[in-house]
Formats: structure tokens, sequence, C-alpha cells
């Protein structure tokens, strides 16, 4: 019996099961390669963090491509120290290279409170696209506003 198994990985048996896992594997990994990106443009930013006065604020931009329907960050707060009533739609503004600022359309997310909090930040695309931009948070009680900073170009 042990003789008919060893017939069958022949060198072009091995040869073509070879390929075909590696086809197979490729396969598998074209999707997890694109994962969070789109075909046009979007590049995936890294997240920032600044720790000021026992508050962690964590930014990660998800979408600031030019075919983005809007811009959106993921913003998480924490802390152990203090209570987090930030009312972001309010403190938040987005700055381009040019100068520019805009306003939050939105936050979606944890309200107001607590020592955790987690949501997105929406804002309408800027365009033309700039070559970077800067997320600015005013917290009370701190002397300046938080900036995080990302090139898009």
């Amino acid at each position: 019996m042990h003789k008919s198994i060893l017939k069958l990985f022949t060198p072009p048996a091995v040869l073509a099961l070879l390929i075909l896992t590696a086809a197979a594997a490729s396969q598998d990994l074209v999707p997890n390669a694109m994962a969070g990106a789109s075909a046009k443009g979007m590049v995936d930013l890294p997240a920032q963090k600044s720790a000021v006065g026992g508050v962690t604020i964590k930014i990660k931009p998800l979408d600031l491509s030019s075919e983005a329907k809007e811009w959106v960050f993921e913003v998480v707060l924490e802390t152990h120290t203090q209570d987090l009533g930030d009312d972001l739609a309010k403190t938040a503004a987005l700055i381009d290279s040019a100068g520019r600022q805009a306003a939050p359309t939105k936050w979606q997310g944890d309200g107001p409170g607590g020592h955790h909090r987690k949501g997105q930040l929406h804002f309408a695309p800027l365009s033309p696209q700039p070559a970077s931009v800067e997320l600015h948070i005013r917290r009370t009680g701190e002397a300046a506003p938080r900036t995080f900073a990302w090139k898009l170009k």
C-alpha cells in the first residue's frame, strides 16, 4: 500500500500540487492585503496618541481619501483622574495645509462623562485634497489644543 501512495508523488504531481497551493494562498492574501484600503487613493494613516494631564487621546484616521463621502477619525479618550465631559463636536477642528478650518459634522459614539470614551468624528471632505491635515481638540483646563497631524500627499 505504501508503494501505491508514493507513486502519486511523482515530480510532476508534486509540482502541480505546489502551484495549486501557491495560487490558493495568493488568492487568500490579496483581500487581506487590501483590507482597509480602497482601490482609489485611500492611504492607511497611522494612529497618534497624546497624553497630557492624566488624559490620553488616541486618534486614527479611517478614510481621508479624495473619494470618501466623509472623512472619519476614530477617537479614544481614557483617564483615571477626571471626568471626560468633552463635547467633541464643538471642541474639535480640522485644519488643512492652507490654513482652512472645518468643524465636525457629527460625533458618533459614547456620550460625555466617565473615564473611557470611544467614537468617531465625522467631517466633510476637504476639497481640493490638501497635502496635510491637523486635527485639533481643545480640552477645558488645557492651555493649548491637542494637535494630531498627517501628510496626505
